[in-house]
């Protein structure tokens, strides 16, 4: 019986120890792709790879090419700084003058040592150390850079969360990028104010599209977050058209359109930035009706003036807000886009408007390559 206990006793502790080395591997592993571990790792485990695969080819030729040396050579490159290929790259040149001199002349056996496969390793270390050279000039590890990317992609999405509305109320947005990327040149950017009392939403369009916007996309949206709320509603988009100005970008205008809307009473105002108007429906007659504002281009001249308009929302009523990639095509001028958006959601009235942002932009603009970006308000 003693001994039962002692034995298990045994294999627990041996199964802890192996779980503790796992999970051990296992952070290591999550700390260097990261970027948070340093390169010697990476290079020690690349640099025991050489020799171990110039053994395989002197052994087994036909299955393992002398060639196979770009493998470590494209890992380096990927993973190390410049300084730390050269390591790489005099290992594999030795692993290549041992497997020449193994093999025997290129001229006879099934794989030997030609001047192709030398051509063919230094391309790739040429390539690799190229690669290697522009990562090091941004200062961000390859490793690193994928989280980078993906923390800036969560950023954006929580910068353009919409706040928890009242009873009463519903809003949504959806956002699709051009060519069906993670990153777009439009973006929303919402709060309440006054207590709570007043919805402040802005939907901005970035000029360009994609990647090509993103840049400056997450820029204004951190910069018209912190703007919006702490200025008084019509000062919103003379600020934001200051900051723009100050930036000095080669393309550097936007398009906005700025909601203010009391969630007690329904009223609104719609200030415009040079942007598409937005349309309402009214729930008592059925008939939607196109809310423009006026007012210049962000980005273009200093000291604009927007002039905005008022509407308010009753029961039932529903409140669009778009950007042009939603309606506006080569083929398609913006009018006829508007009034296909205004088709499908009409045919959403019976239904509710519920979850309805992805659904009018399936319908519109599904395979559109620009940014497509929809808000909707309404009043149950």
């Amino acid at each position: 019986m003693a001994k039962g206990v002692a034995g298990d006793g045994t294999g627990l502790r041996w199964r802890r120890r192996l779980r503790r080395a796992r999970l051990g591997v296992r952070r290591s592993a999550v700390d260097y792709f990261r970027g948070d571990a340093p390169d010697w790792t990476g290079l020690a485990v690349i640099v025991l790879t050489v020799p171990a695969l110039a053994v395989t080819t002197v052994i087994v030729p036909v299955w393992c090419p002398p060639s196979a040396l770009v493998l470590p050579i494209l890992a380096g490159g990927l993973l190390l700084r410049p300084a730390s290929l050269l390591l790489i790259y005099a290992a594999c040149a030795v692993a290549l003058v041992a497997e020449s001199a193994v093999l025997g002349p290129y001229g006879e056996g099934p794989a030997r040592v030609t001047p192709g496969t030398v051509l063919v390793v230094t391309a790739v270390a040429l390539a690799g150390l190229i690669i290697a050279q522009f990562r090091a000039r941004v200062g961000v590890p390859w490793r690193r850079g994928h989280t980078m990317l993906f923390d800036l992609r969560e950023r954006i999405r929580v910068q353009s969360r919409l706040p928890r509305l009242p009873g009463g109320w519903h809003a949504e947005m959806a956002l699709r990028p051009a060519g069906g990327q993670s990153f777009s040149g439009d973006f929303v950017v919402a709060t309440r104010t006054a207590g709570g009392r007043v919805l402040e939403a802005v939907l901005t369009d970035v000029s360009g599209k994609g990647m090509d916007a993103a840049s400056r996309s997450l820029l204004l949206s951190g910069a018209f977050g912190g703007l919006l709320g702490s200025l008084p509603p019509h000062a919103f988009l003379g600020a934001a058209n200051g900051y723009l100005l100050r930036q000095n970008w080669d393309e550097g205008f936007a398009t906005s359109v700025h909601l203010v809307l009391d969630l007690e009473s329904g009223d609104y105002e719609l200030l415009s930035a040079g942007h598409l108007p937005g349309v309402q429906l009214h729930a008592g007659s059925g008939r939607w009706e196109e809310k423009a504002a006026e007012g210049p281009l962000l980005g273009v001249y200093d000291g604009a003036e927007f002039h905005g308009v008022k509407g308010t929302l009753s029961s039932g009523d529903v409140l669009l807000l778009f950007t042009d990639g939603l309606v506006e095509t080569a083929d398609r001028d913006i009018t006829e886009g508007i009034d296909r958006l205004i088709g499908a959601a009409d045919r959403l009235v019976a239904t509710g408007f519920r979850g309805s942002a992805w659904r009018l932009i399936e319908a519109v603009a599904k395979d559109v390559n620009d940014d497509r970006a929809l808000l909707v308000v309404c009043r149950d």
